[in-house]
């Protein structure tokens, strides 16, 4: 098992920063994929990047390439989330996920450990 809590989220306003961690407690963190998603007030879960457990090829929604980078640090047990030029539209609950599947899923179904979710607001 894995237990997963995320921080850094919080208000910033358009075109800001803000970088998310997922602390991963528990057995071989390295041996995990992990994931970001999101979920917006009244609306379903959604994928926002996925990261193997080599971090080879990591894998972005449409709406976040070229602005989100995901990276992992296995050494730490730490998944990372840097979100630029972030616009009103990406705030949301955002979540981190893992598990052991052989490829990376954009379905919430696809993971077996979820953390708690922190709190990103952008504001116009």
């Amino acid at each position: 098992q894995v237990q997963l809590v995320e921080s850094g989220g919080g208000l910033v306003q358009a075109g800001g920063s803000l970088r998310l961690s997922c602390a991963a407690s528990g057995r071989s963190f390295s041996s995990y994929n992990m994931a970001w998603f999101r979920q917006a007030l009244g609306k379903e879960r959604e994928f926002v990047a996925g990261i193997s457990f080599t971090g080879v090829r990591p894998d972005y929604a449409d709406f976040v390439k070229g602005r989100f980078t995901i990276s992992r640090d296995n050494a730490k047990s730490t998944l990372y989330l840097q979100m630029n030029s972030l616009k009103p539209e990406d705030t949301a609950v955002y979540y981190c996920a893992a598990d052991r599947q052989i490829s990376i899923s954009r379905r919430p179904g696809g993971y077996d450990y979820w953390g708690q979710g922190t709190q990103v607001t952008v504001s116009s």
